[in-house]
């Protein structure tokens, strides 16, 4: 059996007020969020709008009552445009920045902010 393309499928981020996440995700992102059934009346999930047969991954917010939000663990980055673009709308929708666009050579650039939740995003962008 020949390995898939990419080693990661499907990503999740814990939040606990999954309104106010929501505003925050669609307001930096741009993309809408659908709810998503998850067949456990005690978690809820909103999933990215996206394309399955497109190129990266998709993924969820996640309201869950044994997840917490966190600084800790796992890094997502959501790939941009310019990430500089994503830091200040981040900020205008009441999350923060923890670390603003840095160079990583021919890679692009990356950059880390705070969500609504508490919780660090990764961003990255070739420009």
């Amino acid at each position: 059996m020949s390995p898939l393309p990419n080693p990661v499928g499907w990503f999740e981020i814990h939040v606990q007020d999954l309104h106010r996440a929501r505003i925050f995700y669609e307001a930096v992102f741009k993309r809408t969020l659908a709810p998503l059934p998850s067949g456990d009346p005690s978690i809820e999930i909103l999933m990215f709008s996206g394309d399955p047969q497109g190129a990266g991954i998709n993924g969820a917010l996640v309201k869950h009552p044994m997840k917490q939000p966190s600084t800790e663990g796992a890094l997502v980055y959501f790939s941009c445009a310019d990430c500089a673009v994503e830091c200040e709308l981040a900020v205008n929708a009441g999350g923060r920045v923890y670390k603003p666009k840095q160079g990583i050579g021919a890679n692009g650039f990356v950059a880390i902010i705070g969500d609504s939740e508490g919780n660090a995003i990764g961003l990255h962008s070739f420009a």
